[in-house]
C-alpha cells in the first residue's frame, strides 16, 4: 500500500432533516484509502455505503469525527475545491449528471469551469475520450449513448479534472454484463496508470478484483482487508445478506473433496488453477 490519501477517524454521520427524526447512517468509521489503491466498498442496502462515499470528498460533512483528504480536513471550507479536485465522484445514474449537449462539451464542462486554458482543455478532453473509448462519439448527444457508454462518459468527465481518486457509487448497477465488464476493465487500466479507485458495488465478483474490501453494515465498518481475507469470513457475510464470490465457493468445494487447489476469487482465477492441475496430472 502507498501513502494515505483519505483517512477517516471515528467518522459518524446523522441525517437530521427538519421535521423528521434523525437517522444515524455512519458510526465511528475508521478507514484508510491509500494512494493508487483499488478499494471495493460493499454492504447490504441501507448500510451507509453512499453516505460514506459522499463524506470522502466533502459532499457530506461529518456529524462527528474527521475525514482528511491528502491531509485536508473536509470541514475546512477553504479546502473544498482542492478536495473535490482530488476526489472525483460518479453516481449510479449518469443521466442525472449530464449538463451539455455533446459528449465533447460534457467532458470539457468541469475543467472549463476551473479556468483551464483552451489548448490544455482540448488536450484533456481528447485524452479522457480516448481513455474511455468515446473519441468517435465526441459530437453526439450524451442522451444518444448506450448505458455502458454513458457510464464511461461520466468517468471521462472526471478524468478531465485530473483527480487522484475516482469514487464510483454503484456505477455498474444498471449495466448489462458486457457493459459492466467493459467498465471494470476501464477501471482496472486507470488503476494500473496510478489512479486510486473506490468502487461501491453489489457484485462480489467486482469486489474480488480490488486490493482492499470494506464491508459496511448498519453504518458500522464490519470487515476490512484483502478480498481473500474478507471473503474468507463467509458466515459473517451471509449473516448480513452477502455471499462470497461463486468462484471462491467452488474452489472451497473442490478443496473439501480433496483437490489440491488454492482459493480462487474470480472465474478466470478458478479456470487457470483447474487447468494447471490438469496439466500437472498429465506430466
Amino acid at each position: 500500500m502507498g501513502n494515505p490519501l483519505v483517512e477517516t477517524d471515528s467518522l459518524s454521520y446523522t441525517y437530521a432533516d427538519e421535521g423528521s427524526s434523525p437517522v444515524a447512517a455512519l458510526h465511528d468509521v475508521n478507514a484508510v484509502i491509500s494512494e493508487k489503491s483499488y478499494v471495493a466498498l460493499i454492504g447490504p442496502n441501507g448500510s451507509g455505503k453512499s453516505t460514506l462515499a459522499k463524506c470522502l470528498n466533502g459532499l457530506l460533512l461529518p456529524t462527528s469525527g474527521t475525514v482528511r483528504v491528502a491531509g485536508m480536513d473536509t470541514r475546512d471550507a477553504s479546502q473544498q475545491l482542492a478536495i473535490r479536485a482530488t476526489i472525483a465522484m460518479a453516481f449510479q445514474n449518469p443521466d442525472n449528471q449530464f449538463v451539455a449537449t455533446t459528449v465533447e462539451e460534457e467532458v470539457a464542462f468541469g475543467p472549463e469551469n476551473l479556468g483551464v486554458p483552451h489548448p490544455e482543455l482540448r488536450e484533456r478532453v481528447r485524452i479522457a475520450l480516448q481513455a474511455t473509448d468515446l473519441l468517435k462519439r465526441s459530437g453526439d448527444s450524451p442522451r444518444m449513448l448506450s448505458a455502458g457508454e454513458k457510464a464511461r462518459l461520466a468517468v471521462a468527465g472526471l478524468l478531465a479534472m485530473r483527480p487522484r481518486c475516482l469514487v464510483l457509487d454503484e456505477s455498474t448497477a444498471m449495466l448489462d454484463p458486457v457493459s459492466r465488464a467493459s467498465l471494470g476493465d476501464l477501471l482496472g487500466r486507470l488503476h494500473d496508470d496510478g489512479l486510486a479507485i473506490v468502487l461501491i458495488t453489489h457484485y462480489m465478483e467486482e469486489a474480488a478484483k480490488a486490493e482492499q474490501v470494506l464491508v459496511l453494515h448498519e453504518g458500522h465498518l464490519l470487515l476490512q482487508g484483502s478480498p481473500l481475507e474478507v471473503f474468507a469470513q463467509g458466515d459473517i457475510l451471509r449473516s448480513i445478506g452477502l455471499a462470497p464470490p461463486p468462484a471462491l465457493a467452488i474452489s472451497h468445494g473442490l478443496q473439501r473433496r480433496g483437490a489440491s487447489i488454492k482459493p480462487a476469487l474470480t472465474a478466470d482465477d478458478l479456470v487457470g488453477t483447474v487447468l494447471s492441475i490438469q496439466e500437472t496430472s498429465r506430466v
